[in-house]
């Protein structure tokens, strides 16, 4: 038996998330129906982060365990091949017996991006969220610093996530500019609930616009009240940047990308 690691970019809009689910198309579906076909065996596939409906990827680790002896170049263009488009394997590796994608992660990056530029290009909409109003990204920036360290995060997850142990550590909480009048907030964690980087970034939205003060979120936090924080911001901005296993280090290598 082999166990296999892959890394998987994709576009998420029009998925209904990473899990199967009866309702629509979702990416671990397409997935184990590709590389069924070129293994020539039912197959599970095992995600590090179970992303929402139309939320990307350019890090997700996948595992799956498979009795076939195909080779791993067969297997990442022979599967690469039967996928839409807008999923790809990027690498296919032998990894040790055990290694499970999401138990063995001990940390994500996740990146939200943003911008409030008049026309921004259609290169760049699938990914970037489109913000019709004037930021104080200075105040975001001053507000994300709050994020750093172990808090418990029940005022910023969604219903299904406060069923749950919401304490998280937050090792990386910062906004940087990138090209093209984009900014991204990024966040690395060992591990997130339900909603809530988006959570986390609709409040941003809300310190931007000068709705809510920097210094608010430490109260927001401690009131565990979902309803003292901001808005769900749209899946659209955001993307699983990385997943870090025990061997690699859980820190961003530099501002705004890793």
């Amino acid at each position: 038996m082999r166990t296999l690691k892959l890394c998987i970019h994709y576009l998420g809009i029009h998925y209904q998330g990473w899990q199967i689910q009866p309702d629509g198309p979702t990416v671990q579906g397409h997935l184990e129906a590709a590389l069924g076909k070129v293994l020539g065996e039912k197959v599970r596939v095992i995600g590090a982060g179970r992303t929402d409906a139309g939320v990307h990827a350019r890090g997700q680790i996948a595992s799956l365990t498979t009795r076939s002896a195909v080779p791993l170049r067969g297997i990442l263009l022979g599967t690469n091949h039967l996928l839409p488009r807008d999923i790809r394997i990027l690498s296919v590796e032998e990894a040790p017996t055990g290694f499970h994608a999401r138990h063995g992660a001990v940390a994500k990056d996740y990146a939200y991006r943003f911008s409030t530029a008049t026309v921004l290009s259609p290169f760049l909409a699938p990914t970037v969220e489109s913000v019709r109003h004037a930021l104080d990204v200075s105040a975001m920036s001053q507000a994300a610093g709050h994020f750093l360290g172990e808090h418990d995060f029940a005022a910023f997850c969604g219903p299904e996530g406060r069923l749950k142990n919401t304490r998280r550590v937050v090792t990386a909480s910062r906004i940087s500019p990138e090209p093209d009048a984009v900014w991204a907030y990024w966040i690395c964690a060992n591990g997130f609930v339900q909603y809530l980087v988006r959570t986390i970034v609709g409040t941003l939205f809300e310190v931007g616009r000068g709705r809510m003060a920097p210094a608010a979120i430490p109260g927001i936090l401690a009131s565990r009240d979902r309803g003292r924080s901001g808005p769900t911001a749209p899946p659209g901005g955001l993307t699983l940047e990385r997943v870090y296993y025990r061997q690699e280090s859980a820190i961003l290598a530099t501002p705004g990308g890793v």
